[in-house]
C-alpha cells in the first residue's frame, strides 16, 4: 500500500507543478484478487493491481481532467500539463463555481489485513465449500470471490487532503440443475465474515425447489420480494432519481416534500454507518453526510456534490461526488432501507395467490419521472398459496413503478441483509408488496 505520507508527497509535487487556478488530486490505487468457478471448478484465478493518478485542472469556469497510472515525475508533470491544456481549450461553464474547501473528516474504519493479504489457496478452500456441497446435491456450481483491497487519496490546492484504505470480500454464487437455479451473494469488509456454507446452502436449497417449474400466466399479484429483489430497486431508484442533477433537470421521480411511496418506506444514505461498507469522504474529499432521502414514504432530500450544489444558493456538498469527470452526477454510494417488525419466517403468511420472487436481472429504465423498470425474475421464483410456497414458477418479466410498489406495502422484515452496489453496500430488508405487474414471460 502506498500509504497517505506517500499519497501527499505525490500530490503536492503535483500541486507545485500545477499552473491552473485550482487543481485537484485523486489518487487511486489498490489490488483486487479474484477466484472464478464453473461446473463446480476452479478455472481462473487472477490478480490485477494498479495505481492512478487523476489530475482535475480549472482555469476560470473551464475545467479539465487527465489521468495516468505512470507515477514517475515526468509523467505527473506530462499529465499536468495535459489536464491544464484541456481546460483551456474547453468551453465556460457557468454553472461551475469551484473546487470544494477543507472540513474535518470523520474516522470510520474498513479495513481487514487477513483480507488484504488474502493468499488464492484461503479464497480456493471458501470455494472448494460451494462446490462440494453443490456435487453432493447433484448441481452444477458457477460464481466468483473475490478479496480486495484499496486507498483512495484526495487532495486540492484549496487545502483538502483526505485518504482511506479500505478492503472487501465478495461472493457470488449461481448453482444449476436440470431445471432450476439457486442464488446467493454477499459483501462484507472482511472475509470472515462472509458465511460461505450458509451462503452455499441457501443457493442450493433455491436450485433443489427450482426444479420443474409450471408456466402462470402474466399479470397482477401479491409479491415476496427478497433482499436480493429490493436491493434491485433500490439500486435503480439511486441511479434514477435521488442524484442532484436527476432533480436540477427535471428527470427525477423525487417529488420533495411529497408522499411519494407507502409511510411503511424510509430509504437513506449514509457513508458513515459502521453496518455498511464505510468510507468517510467522497472523491473530492469532501465529509460523507446522511442523508435521509424518503422518510416515511415522503420525498427529503436528494444527494449533491459540489457541483451541483453550486447551481443552488445556499447549498452544500453533501459528500457524494463521483470522479471527474462524472457524467452521472452525485450518487448515493451507502444505500439504507428502514427495516420492519415482521420476522423474516412469517413474511408472505398472509398471502394466498402470489409470487415469491429471489431476484431480478435484466432491469433497465422505462420511464424515469414514475420511476417505471422492466427486468425479469430469476434463481427462484415460486407460487404462494395460503401463505405456503408451493412450486416453482416459470420466471416472468415485470413492467413496474417502483413507487407504485411501494405503496402497496403489507410488510418488511425486521432483518436487513448487506449485499453488494455500485463501490458501496446496500443493507435491505424483505418486502410484502400486494400488488406487483408482470407483463409476460421471459421468452417474450
Amino acid at each position: 500500500m502506498f500509504g497517505a505520507a506517500r499519497f501527499f508527497e505525490i500530490a503536492q509535487r503535483i500541486l507545485e507543478y500545477s499552473q491552473a487556478d485550482q487543481t485537484e488530486v485523486l489518487f487511486l490505487a489498490g489490488e483486487e484478487a479474484l477466484t472464478r468457478f464453473a461446473n463446480s471448478y476452479i478455472h481462473q484465478n487472477v490478480a490485477r493491481s494498479d495505481a492512478q493518478v487523476s489530475i482535475r485542472a480549472v482555469v476560470g469556469q473551464r475545467v479539465g481532467v487527465a489521468a495516468t497510472n505512470d507515477l514517475s515525475p515526468a509523467s505527473l508533470q506530462a499529465t499536468v500539463d495535459q489536464a491544464l491544456a484541456i481546460a483551456r481549450v474547453h468551453p465556460d461553464d457557468p454553472d461551475f463555481r469551484s473546487l470544494p474547501g477543507p472540513a474535518p473528516l470523520p474516522r470510520v474504519e474498513s479495513w481487514d489485513p487477513t483480507t488484504a493479504e488474502c493468499p488464492p489457496e484461503a479464497r480456493a478452500r471458501e470455494v472448494g465449500i460451494v462446490c462440494r456441497l453443490a456435487q453432493e446435491k447433484g448441481l452444477r456450481a458457477s460464481g466468483a470471490l473475490s478479496t480486495r483491497w484499496g486507498e483512495i487519496g484526495v487532495a486540492n490546492s484549496l487545502g483538502v487532503r483526505a485518504h482511506f484504505p479500505y478492503t472487501r470480500a465478495e461472493l457470488n454464487i449461481v448453482l444449476m440443475g436440470e431445471s432450476g437455479s439457486g442464488y446467493a451473494t454477499a459483501v462484507a469488509k472482511e472475509l470472515a465474515a462472509l458465511d460461505t456454507e450458509a451462503l452455499a446452502r441457501e443457493a442450493i436449497d433455491k436450485a433443489l425447489r427450482s426444479a420443474n417449474p409450471v408456466e402462470i400466466e402474466p399479470g397482477e399479484y401479491e409479491v415476496v420480494l427478497e433482499e436480493y429483489a429490493v436491493a434491485d430497486l433500490l439500486s435503480y431508484m439511486a441511479y434514477l432519481g435521488f442524484s442532484a442533477t436527476a432533480l436540477q433537470e427535471g428527470r427525477s421521480f423525487m417529488r420533495l416534500g411529497e408522499q411519494i411511496v407507502g409511510p411503511e418506506v424510509s430509504i437513506w444514505d449514509d457513508g458513515l454507518d459502521p453496518q455498511g461498507l464505510p468510507m468517510p469522504f467522497d472523491f473530492e474529499g469532501v465529509p460523507k453526510q446522511r442523508v435521509d432521502l424518503i422518510e416515511q414514504g415522503i420525498a427529503r432530500a436528494v444527494v449533491y456534490d459540489s457541483y451541483t450544489a453550486g447551481r443552488e444558493p445556499g447549498r452544500t456538498s453533501t459528500g457524494h461526488a463521483l470522479p471527474a469527470p462524472n457524467p452521472f452526477g452525485p450518487l448515493p454510494l451507502n444505500l439504507f432501507m428502514a427495516p420492519g417488525t415482521t420476522p423474516r419466517a412469517e413474511l408472505g403468511r398472509s398471502i394466498e395467490r402470489g409470487l415469491w420472487i429471489t431476484r431480478f436481472h435484466y432491469v433497465n429504465a422505462v420511464h424515469p419521472l414514475r420511476a417505471v423498470l422492466t427486468g425479469m425474475t430469476r434463481d427462484g421464483t415460486f407460487w404462494i398459496e395460503h401463505g405456503e410456497i408451493t412450486r416453482p414458477v416459470k420466471d416472468l418479466r415485470f413492467t413496474q413503478s417502483v413507487l407504485e410498489a411501494f405503496r402497496e406495502v403489507v410488510a418488511i422484515t425486521r432483518e436487513r441483509r448487506l449485499l453488494p452496489g455500485f463501490f458501496g453496500g446496500i443493507l435491505v430488508p424483505a418486502v410484502h408488496l400486494r400488488r406487483f405487474r408482470f407483463t409476460g414471460t421471459t421468452g417474450d
